[in-house]
């Protein structure tokens, strides 16, 4: 869901609230810093493990995701595009995920059989048989068309799993309370790819922001999510699953960015618009 370079960006404040009062030694001109030891703090692999127990216990769920991308510019300073996902997922095999903007708004069906990404601006839909489960159809989703959701590893059935494969470092930063309202507390984490920053609700265990950086992208863009709205266990409305209007909609297959289309149609956007 969201680098290892990021993380030696984010410990320099960290140790220096405990560096000795003796400047380091010099390092030998042109000798590569040495790489930082990993680092696995118990505490922060136990929050983790709280607000991941938290989504996988919850049969159904809703919240909204506002995901800010940032994109190069010309000028040099980045630019700041936005997507608002809105979700609603029953375990084990039903998923919706409805994308109104910015850029062209599309809409995600899983309902236990199929999947259906669905463009109501050009009523192009595509629908392809799926797994049994979320995991499953979201592993077929991007494996033919790229299709992926920065709130996936959210959504698994086993959340610590997919947040944590691969880490080797997870510190506790400190609290917070100045997200979404709620006191949070503030936890990172790196793999090869990617360093994320987790706010975690202190009282409900629900994830509140996280903050990507990816090890290859060499202009260190950032990546941020806001999760707002939750709601655990809501009462889910029969049909909402399914949209009747996406499957009467013109058809063109699942496939990936850069496929030719078929005579006529035009690719169907990614959630993110077109953008990273």
């Amino acid at each position: 869901m969201l680098a290892a370079a990021g993380f030696a960006a984010a410990l320099p404040a960290r140790v220096l609230a405990q560096a000795p009062a003796t400047p380091p030694a010099t390092r030998p001109a042109g000798k590569p810093a040495a790489a930082p030891q990993p680092l696995m703090e118990a505490r922060a692999l136990d929050l983790l493990r709280a607000s991941s127990a938290r989504l996988a216990e919850s049969k159904s769920l809703a919240f909204t995701a506002t995901v800010g991308y940032e994109y190069p510019s010309r000028l040099g300073p980045p630019l700041l595009y936005t997507v608002r996902y809105e979700v609603l997922m029953q375990r084990p095999n039903r998923l919706r995920v409805l994308i109104p903007g910015d850029g062209p708004a599309s809409q995600f069906f899983f309902d236990g059989r199929t999947i259906m990404a669905f463009a109501p601006e050009r009523n192009l839909v595509a629908i392809e048989p799926a797994p049994p489960t979320i995991d499953a159809a979201l592993q077929k989703a991007f494996q033919r068309s790229s299709l992926y959701f920065p709130f996936t590893d959210l959504l698994m059935s086993d959340p610590y799993r997919a947040l944590t494969e691969g880490v080797f470092h997870a510190f506790r930063i400190g609290p917070s309370a100045v997200i979404g309202g709620v006191p949070t507390e503030m936890v990172a984490i790196a793999n090869k790819d990617v360093f994320l920053q987790i706010w975690i609700g202190v009282n409900d265990k629900l994830p509140r922001r996280i903050r990507a950086v990816y090890a290859a992208d060499r202009l260190r863009l950032r990546h941020q999510m806001d999760l707002s709205d939750w709601k655990l266990d809501p009462p889910i409305p029969a049909g909402a699953f399914d949209s009747p209007q996406a499957r009467a909609a013109r058809r063109m297959p699942f496939q990936k960015p850069g496929a030719p289309a078929p005579a006529g149609a035009r690719p169907i956007p990614s959630p993110s618009g077109g953008r990273p």
